[in-house]
């Protein structure tokens, strides 16, 4: 079916899928990215056609053309999110259309057409229900979903591409970090930034990453766990993580996290923890943070708790940060009552272990 704002999906099951035993010796130590389901969902754009053939389908190596655009002029967004079981057998997602709204978004900035919404999640709770039994059990057990999008026009010459395709991977995750929940150690960067004003800061685009990899190795030669972003400018400001966004907690229980100037990514889980506290009772607030105060405030003990936050991680603590001139403790290095706090309530919202009244929660079986 070619056009529109509904595609119907035509299931096409793999013919030689993984055993039920070798899938349940898979699940017991997945890991986190190295372990893929059955099937992935692929659907094409072509321009003056729209979107069409779309599919559930056995996964499988996508045939690409030497001169695919996207291999040469890099357009190519992402998104992630997790599927979750419920202690009654059912299967949940959080907040999908929120990740329908900011891949459409990062198709805009990087000239790409837009998937609708609507299809956005069809095609999210399409796998789910193929490859459900591919869910882990267990607290931090989840089927992390990557849908992503590129240019697959064969051509040469710097434009925006004809042609599309839309993909879905799924892969059963354990824990992000190895070890569990455990303050991180975070480097700041002296020389490389992130992204500029006016760039793909907020886009969820390859190029983001691929850039702040050689920052990140920079960190691990440093005995870190991540890299900290400075902007761009005045070299002074904390913009974000390597792929997560940053809250700071005071004495006074107020939370802040640096604000979207268009050189961070709008984080989901950024913007769900700035609606949970608040309804907590903590004053939060989204205004510049210097490097300079986060090592004063730290020091005077006014600065309490700082976490990092984003889908695989959910919530993690900050311990120790380290710079080019030292470095310094938070809090004692230890995991913060506000932290652990809001990362449980966040946690159990997720797996339908708790209240839902942002209705955040999408029941997909």
């Amino acid at each position: 079916m070619s056009g529109g704002d509904k595609l119907e999906f035509e299931i096409r099951p793999n013919s030689a899928p993984v055993s039920a035993a070798d899938r349940a010796a898979l699940l017991a130590n997945p890991g986190f990215g190295r372990v893929f389901t059955d099937h992935m969902v692929t659907i094409r754009y072509a321009a003056g056609k729209g979107w069409y053939d779309a599919r559930v389908e056995a996964r499988a190596p996508i045939p690409m053309d030497p001169a695919a655009a996207v291999l040469h002029y890099a357009q190519e967004i992402f998104e992630g999110m997790k599927a979750y079981r419920t202690a009654s057998g059912g299967v949940t997602m959080f907040r999908p259309y929120s990740n329908a709204v900011r891949f459409a978004a990062s198709a805009q900035r990087m000239a790409m057409p837009t998937l609708p919404e609507q299809t956005f999640v069809d095609s999210l709770r399409r796998l789910i229900e193929v490859d459900r039994d591919w869910i882990p059990e267990g607290e931090d057990g989840s089927l992390y979903l990557r849908p992503f999008m590129f240019a697959s026009e064969v051509f040469l010459g710097v434009r925006p591409a004809n042609e599309y395709l839309y993909a879905v991977i799924a892969s059963p995750v354990g824990a992000y970090f190895s070890g569990g929940v455990k303050p991180v150690t975070v480097w700041v960067s002296p020389d490389y930034t992130r992204a500029a004003p006016g760039g793909t800061g907020a886009a969820k685009c390859g190029g983001n990453y691929a850039s702040s990899l050689v920052a990140q190795a920079e960190a691990i030669e440093h005995g870190c766990d991540q890299v900290v972003f400075l902007d761009a400018v005045e070299r002074r400001f904390v913009d974000e993580l390597g792929g997560m966004n940053l809250f700071f907690v005071y004495d006074d229980g107020t939370l802040v996290t640096p604000p979207l100037t268009g050189t961070i990514l709008p984080g989901i889980t950024r913007e769900s923890v700035l609606t949970l506290a608040a309804t907590a009772g903590h004053r939060v607030a989204e205004q510049p943070i210097s490097f300079a105060d986060w090592q004063t405030d730290a020091a005077s003990g006014r600065l309490r708790e700082v976490f990092a936050c984003g889908t695989a991680a959910v919530i993690n603590p900050v311990g120790t940060v380290r710079s080019a001139d030292g470095e310094f403790r938070v809090g004692g290095g230890e995991p913060g009552p506000v932290t652990m706090a809001l990362r449980q309530q966040l946690v159990d919202i997720q797996r339908g272990k708790a209240a839902d009244p942002q209705n955040w929660v999408y029941r997909v079986l």
